[in-house]
């Protein structure tokens, strides 16, 4: 009796110590836990500034500080973003984001909301890459019709006599570096998914017009648009050309030419050309790199009163050096270049807010040529226009950017 009282005692004794460490213990895991999400590292730039600007503009048509609803390139290019980091990360919410703007804007027979085909606008035709991928996604109906709608504005677009496509119906015999980037890569992303190989002579047509009439052997730099006319008070009565080198014209071509090269068939007889324009690009735009690793809003007049480093044009210079070197377009030291031009965006210009996001700030708002009130293309004009933060033009470059800087093997 009494032994068995002596072993009772010795359980209950050993179950209290045993309550005892699991109470110290359980003190000990709360503070690793503690510990552990304070210590926690940051979600990754991409899905960070996703999640950041999904929560500014829950309805997708808000970008780009839209009122009401409109169809616009600035869309496709977060549209496009978007989808990137979905393939990348599994996560639903941003095929969510995607297919809430998209079933906002295209009805069940394919009509898309505020699209006009007769406008002629080539800018229009952007938001059909991110239309394509949702199609092979989803094949929903409507969204074949929409990329027809699209596809079909490319057929009848008016052309240069040499062969170049408009700006816009409202811009005569101009052709702009925004262009290349807004019709080239839908193009080839049609010709490949729908069995049109012809498109990728047209698509190589484009670039090489481009190439052919505003890049400068001098500067190494493209000039940001032609007007074949030569009517247009901005353009040089001799050449046509505009005369300043902005940034993000510049990169608009150079992501273009990283995305086409992507689609373009290894065999076809202009893709050498393409590479070469592309390396000849990459060339130029270091030459005229920041010591931040950024580039200017004017790239070669960094000395001058009023410019100022620019996010988007930086973000466009991002993808495509990284990119083009990935890919095997660019040599490799130009992947170094690409790493430090990221490197500079997150110092210089990532901010990250109050409520837990990110913001880009020193974008472009927009720059343009002619129109009304008139844009003369100088020096003046380009730094003069609006800088904002958060602008899509700066954020869809910069998801792009970080996803190929995220992929890179940092050893």
């Amino acid at each position: 009796m009494n032994i068995r009282l002596k072993i009772r005692g010795l359980n209950i004794l050993a179950f209290a110590l045993l309550l005892v460490g699991t109470s110290c213990g359980g003190n000990s895991d709360a503070k690793l836990v503690q510990q552990e999400e304070e210590t926690s590292p940051k979600p990754k730039y991409s899905s960070w500034m996703a999640q950041s600007e999904i929560k500014r503009n829950p309805e997708g048509w808000t970008l780009d500080f839209n009122e009401k609803p409109k169809w616009e390139y600035t869309h496709g290019l977060v549209m496009s973003s978007m989808l990137k980091v979905w393939e990348n990360t599994g996560d639903q919410q941003y095929m969510d984001y995607v297919r809430h703007f998209v079933d906002f804007m295209i009805d069940e027979n394919g009509v898309i909301k505020t699209y006009k085909k007769s406008d002629y606008n080539i800018d229009r035709v952007n938001s059909g890459k991110f239309l394509i991928e949702l199609y092979k996604e989803t094949k929903e109906e409507k969204f074949k019709l929409a990329i027809e709608e699209l596809r079909d504005q490319m057929r009848e677009h008016p052309r240069n006599p040499d062969g170049g496509f408009w700006h816009k119906k409202i811009y005569p015999q101009q052709m702009w570096l925004d262009g290349i980037y807004m019709g080239s890569p839908f193009l080839s992303k049609y010709a490949v998914e729908f069995n049109e190989p012809a498109l990728f002579d047209d698509v190589a047509k484009q670039i090489h017009l481009i190439d052919k009439h505003c890049y400068s052997p001098e500067t190494g730099l493209f000039h940001h648009a032609i007007d074949a006319s030569k009517s247009e008070k901005w353009a040089d009565q001799a050449t046509g050309l505009s005369t300043n080198y902005w940034g993000r014209s510049i990169g608009w071509l150079a992501m273009a030419l990283v995305d086409v090269l992507d689609d373009m068939p290894k065999d076809h007889p202009k893709r050498a050309e393409i590479v070469s324009i592309a390396q000849k690009l990459a060339k130029g735009i270091v030459k005229y790199q920041h010591e931040s690793g950024t580039w200017y809003q004017v790239i070669d007049q960094g000395d001058r009163a009023g410019n100022y480093l620019e996010s988007s044009a930086t973000s466009m210079f991002a993808y495509f050096l990284i990119k083009g070197a990935k890919n095997g377009y660019l040599d490799q030291e130009f992947r170094d270049a690409g790493v430090k031009a990221y490197e500079g965006i997150l110092k210089e210009f990532i901010r990250e807010d109050a409520d837990g996001g990110i913001t880009i700030t020193n974008v472009c708002g927009v720059a343009g040529l002619g129109g009304n009130p008139y844009r003369d293309g100088s020096y003046e004009y380009y730094v003069g226009e609006e800088i904002r933060e958060n602008d899509p033009k700066g954020v869809g470059p910069f998801i792009l950017a970080s996803l190929q800087y995220e992929s890179l093997d940092k050893n």
